[in-house]
């Protein structure tokens, strides 16, 4: 079977285009009462997915902790919209430097990735999906991207780099599994 090859244009020259249908969207009071997760293609389509489960919510909760807990400057967001080659997606959760949130001043969608965006996965992400996802952030200008798997175990990757690191070069503190917190009432109590 032969390859597609689809040769995206230059994440920059989207920019302007992206960051003015994000805008259209997020006014949109229709698309605000949805549940589903929105993003956009490199055409202005809206995409939409089901919502994420309860434990990817908390992961992503549980990520966002963290990651404050650990970088003492910047911004956490989580749901982060980012314009890149192929529209607008949502990071699960990213942090962004004081420099890159200057960048965003009063815009809806971040013109160029915070440096760090943070995936959950999902029982129907593909490989293919989370490779095209990666590279469009790092083409975005994010300088990590981590996975974080069903049971917590975290994946750093860095931009320009083919394999994972042990630990992110701009967090080091962070784990290598994020860990749960049970509920106070056990499991079996309601």
């Amino acid at each position: 079977m032969a390859t597609l090859v689809i040769e995206l244009p230059q994440q920059q020259s989207l920019a302007e285009a992206n960051l003015r249908r994000w805008a259209e969207v997020v006014a949109d009071p229709k698309l605000a009462r949805l549940e589903e997760r929105v993003e956009t293609d490199r055409f202005g389509h809206i995409i939409m997915s089901p919502p994420p489960s309860a434990r990817h919510g908390s992961y992503q909760s549980r990520i966002c902790a963290l990651l404050d807990k650990h970088m003492k400057s910047g911004r956490v967001v989580s749901e982060c919209p980012i314009s890149t080659a192929d529209g607008v997606k949502a990071a699960d959760v990213a942090w962004a430097s004081p420099e890159r949130l200057a960048e965003l001043e009063d815009q809806q969608c971040f013109p160029r990735a915070p440096e760090i965006c943070v995936e959950i996965l999902s029982p129907g992400n593909t490989e293919e999906e989370m490779r095209n996802k990666t590279a469009l952030y790092f083409d975005a200008g994010a300088r990590e991207v981590w996975y974080c798997a069903d049971d917590g175990q975290m994946k750093f990757l860095q931009s320009g780099k083919v394999q994972p690191m042990r630990a992110s070069r701009l967090c080091p503190g962070f784990p290598a599994r994020v860990e749960l917190r049970a509920s106070p009432r056990g499991p079996n109590r309601q």
